[in-house]
């Protein structure tokens, strides 16, 4: 029989061949997985971390164990993953938390580098998006941990000691830890790029070679920072010897941030954004995140009946992209840094806006979608107590491998998140002095009886509200658990760094009824292979507010897993 997809292929070519459509450089990944432990559903009734990466996640679980709260457990995990995650994390980026204690206080910390005082000049139409010129805003990942450290000191009687939670991290960074299948495929994947990298050919190669998967691996320049970081606080990277330091590495490398530009650094602690969700609420990062455009597309999916939706249909996922497209288009004509515009979240989260919006929406016919993808990547991290405080995060270097140079001899790779700005003056986005770019990064937690539910994030870049509402809607309205929900099929709408195409990418596992479906309905369609890197690393973890229970998962398209106490 005939595929009306993919002319001239039979369903067995299909099925057959759509793994290879996904690209041949896909492959090294492919192999790597297969040296992975399986992903397995976490359970445990006396607490729970997640990330991507095993190191980290048990680096998180210890500090649970040793009565650390959910807090120190998060610290912990993301500076391990600044080690032994490099390519998507780094001490030289931003992160983002929302935070909830036992009482069901809920607070957000966005930490946005921002652009530096006095801008550099530049020739072409855009900013370059690697190299120097890339290196364009500060980091404010380390101010999110410590601005954190402190609300756990001060208000959940945290028990550790800020040096204490760098100490896996300095461990790893010094004696050494086995190269993961990501960081290796990674690698491989810009291997013809390392000219444009210089930070990583030099620091992350040996003798001019990728590291094996499983090879270990030591960085001493980034061990003597850390525990620099430990002895003297958390801002010494911002104000003291460290950021002397840090500001001399840029300065060498040619970016315009300096030391007063360092100094100026603050993550933000905020109220979220929420929005209504069957019989709870949704919270996210304000803006300049796309929290509010994760929001906006649970909100107009609260407007259909999904339970009368079949999950993994054709009309599940034409529903889910559509209220997608709606969102994103809010997004790319609003969001931005608030202190520069005016971005109107009451409204794009008003009951009437999201009716107008749901309304919008055709079952049998698809909004044509020509619009910008952005890029990015990042790591996701989980963390709840028997108490019940609860961390949901993300941290991230834009890019896999930020701007690809080390800020000095600090072991520091530095993100170049400052390339996400404009350069056209009437862009929401334009590059300003003082201004915080527009941020994909959007960590989430769903408050049941106003205490939390469900922790979730993912990697992704546009791809987060997109994969973000594929598991929330399987966890919440089909009702699966976290590993259920998070290894089923995916879509990715829009362009991405292997297909420059504005299709609907879908894992080939969906189904070819689905694929002829959809593209009748006037999606373009493109195949990608199944449990693909491209659709997302997702971790979640579930509170059973009844017993008292946790179970979580991290994305089998990852290196990580969840862990219970």
């Amino acid at each position: 029989m005939k595929n009306r997809l993919f002319p001239g292929m039979t369903r067995r070519d299909f099925l057959s061949a759509s793994g290879a459509m996904a690209l041949s450089s896909m492959a090294p990944l492919s192999m790597a997985l297969e040296a992975k432990p399986k992903s397995v559903l976490a359970t445990s009734a006396k607490g729970m971390v997640t990330s991507p990466h095993e190191l980290a996640t048990n680096a998180g679980l210890d500090v649970l164990k040793s009565g650390g709260n959910a807090i120190e457990a998060a610290i912990a995990i993301a500076a391990c993953l600044n080690v032994t995650y490099p390519h998507f994390s780094g001490f030289g980026g931003d992160a983002f938390m929302i935070i909830s204690d036992r009482n069901g206080k809920v607070r957000t910390l966005s930490g946005i580098g921002q652009a530096p005082a006095i801008l550099p000049q530049y020739s072409g139409s855009a900013i370059p998006v690697r190299g120097p010129a890339s290196m364009l805003t500060t980091a404010a990942n380390v101010d999110t941990l410590g601005k954190a450290f402190d609300i756990s000191s001060r208000e959940l009687a945290g028990s550790k000691s800020w040096a204490e939670l760098l100490k896996p991290a300095i461990g790893f960074a010094r004696d050494g830890f086995p190269v993961s299948p990501s960081e290796r495929f990674w690698m491989d994947f810009r291997e013809k790029e390392m000219n444009a990298l210089p930070g990583v050919a030099q620091s992350f190669m040996i003798n001019g070679k990728a590291p094996g998967i499983g090879q270990l691996f030591k960085q001493p320049q980034l061990a003597d920072t850390l525990e620099m970081l430990a002895v003297r606080g958390y801002r010494d990277f911002y104000e003291g010897k460290l950021a002397e330091r840090i500001a001399q590495g840029l300065k060498s490398a040619g970016s315009p941030l300096t030391a007063s530009d360092l100094a100026k650094t603050q993550a933000r602690i905020e109220p979220p954004l929420r929005v209504n969700y069957r019989d709870g609420v949704l919270l996210a990062n304000q803006p300049p995140t796309q929290g509010i455009t994760t929001l906006e597309i649970m909100g107009i999916l609260d407007r259909f009946d999904l339970k009368n939706i079949p999950e993994g249909s054709a009309d599940y996922y034409h529903v889910v992209v559509e209220a997608v497209k709606r969102a994103f288009i809010d997004r790319n004509q609003y969001v931005a840094d608030p202190e520069f515009v005016n971005v109107p979240s009451a409204k794009l989260l008003s009951k009437a806006h999201l009716d107008q919006l749901a309304g919008k929406i055709q079952m049998q016919r698809a909004l044509p979608w020509p619009h910008v993808f952005k890029n990015g990547d990042t790591v996701y991290i989980g963390a709840t107590d028997a108490q019940g405080n609860s961390v949901s995060m993300l941290q991230t270097v834009y890019f896999d491998w930020g701007s690809g140079v080390m800020a000095g001899d600090t072991g520091i790779l530095w993100h170049n998140r400052g390339a996400s700005f404009s350069l056209k003056a009437d862009s929401l986005n334009v590059l300003q002095p003082g201004k915080r770019p527009f941020h994909t990064l959007n960590p989430g937690m769903y408050l049941k009886n106003d205490k939390p539910h469900i922790l979730y994030g993912t990697q992704g870049a546009d791809g987060q509200p997109q994969t973000l509402a594929t598991i929330l809607t399987r966890m919440i309205d089909y009702g699966m658990d976290p590993l259920t929900a998070l290894s089923k099929p995916r879509f990715l709408l829009g362009k991405t760094f292997s297909d420059t195409r504005d299709s609907l990418k879908l894992e080939k596992d969906a189904g070819e009824k689905v694929f002829e479906e959809l593209a009748r309905r006037g999606h373009e369609m493109s195949v990608i292979s199944a449990q693909s890197p491209l659709s997302g690393h997702p971790g979640a973890i579930v509170i059973d507010q009844k017993s008292g229970a946790f179970s979580g998962a991290h994305d089998p398209r990852s290196d990580g897993r969840a862990l219970g106490v």
